[in-house]
């Protein structure tokens, strides 16, 4: 059986459509708390699980930078007590990490030293570590600049660019300075889908080919949906946010690369596929 937490969110919108409707149990707020142990334990009990795909996650980095308890409570120690249970169940934990561990310039592999500056990440960065710390049959995954969910449910850039494009919106700014490699939701859970069957364990970077910035993306969006919206290229200074961002969050499946696994895409197919997506949910 396989549970999945965090199963509302823009990630686990695509779990019944990658892993079918059978031996899938899809698990939330407010059934299942990953902050409440006890909720946590009457999941695993009610379903005993053999792999645990762990999504349940405060991904607001600004939220995460004001509300710190908040960040840490969910994302580490939440993950604490899904890992105790897997360890209990020797259930296989999947472990989804994020690029934004990285403080420099460039595209990062998992053999480069992990410097998180925000509490986001170094929360997230924690999580790891317990994971790791706890387990022996895991798989981390790490992604950036994640795209999905579709209209209900993407409030990130890409889906208020994708709206902004089809209301017909004149103009739109977009950050240059940051760097960062989209990873389209769909694709991570193929991605996982398919890796976890072979057994080996570890750290891995599972992210759609390809670096770019935030301006990149918006004017791919601009090109593919055929808008006449003008994309104006701006600094990170242009929108001061509680939450110091790093210079790059890219991230190269370069583990993946050496062993000859590399399964995900450029970003840029991704990105076309879940325009179409969108816009079949608008046509519906």
């Amino acid at each position: 059986m396989l549970l999945i937490t965090g199963a509302h969110g823009m990630v686990g919108s695509y779990a019944k459509e990658v892993f079918g409707n059978e031996n899938i149990y899809l698990s939330d707020i407010p059934e299942m708390d990953i902050t409440d142990q006890n909720k946590v334990k009457k999941i695993f009990a009610k379903v005993k699980p053999k792999v645990v795909i762990h999504l349940a996650a405060e991904t607001d980095v600004d939220r995460c930078e004001k509300e710190p308890d908040h960040a840490f409570r969910t994302n580490t120690i939440g993950t604490q007590n899904v890992a105790l249970e897997c360890y209990k169940y020797d259930a296989v934990m999947v472990y989804i990490g994020t690029g934004s561990v990285f403080n420099t310039e460039g595209i990062h592999t998992e053999y480069d030293e992990p410097n998180p500056i925000c509490v986001y990440a170094k929360s997230k960065l924690e999580g790891e570590k317990i994971v790791q710390s706890f387990l022996q049959k895991y798989y981390i995954f790490r992604a950036s600049f994640m795209i999905g969910g579709g209209r209900a449910k993407d409030k990130k850039f890409v889906g208020k660019i994708i709206q902004f494009c089809l209301e017909g919106k004149k103009e739109i700014m977009a950050v240059n300075d940051k760097h960062g490699t989209p990873t389209f939701a769909k694709d991570l859970l193929k991605g996982i889908k398919e890796f976890i069957m072979t057994g080996n364990y570890g750290l891995y970077h599972l992210g759609n080919n390809g670096i770019c910035s935030r301006y990149d993306i918006a004017k791919k969006i601009v090109e593919i949906i055929g808008s006449d919206t003008k994309v104006i290229s701006v600094t990170s200074d242009k929108f001061p946010l509680p939450a110091p961002r790093t210079p790059s969050e890219a991230i190269r499946n370069y583990k993946l690369e050496l062993m000859g696994m590399n399964m995900m895409r450029p970003w840029v197919e991704s990105l076309k596929e879940y325009i179409e997506d969108w816009r079949k949910e608008d046509n519906a």
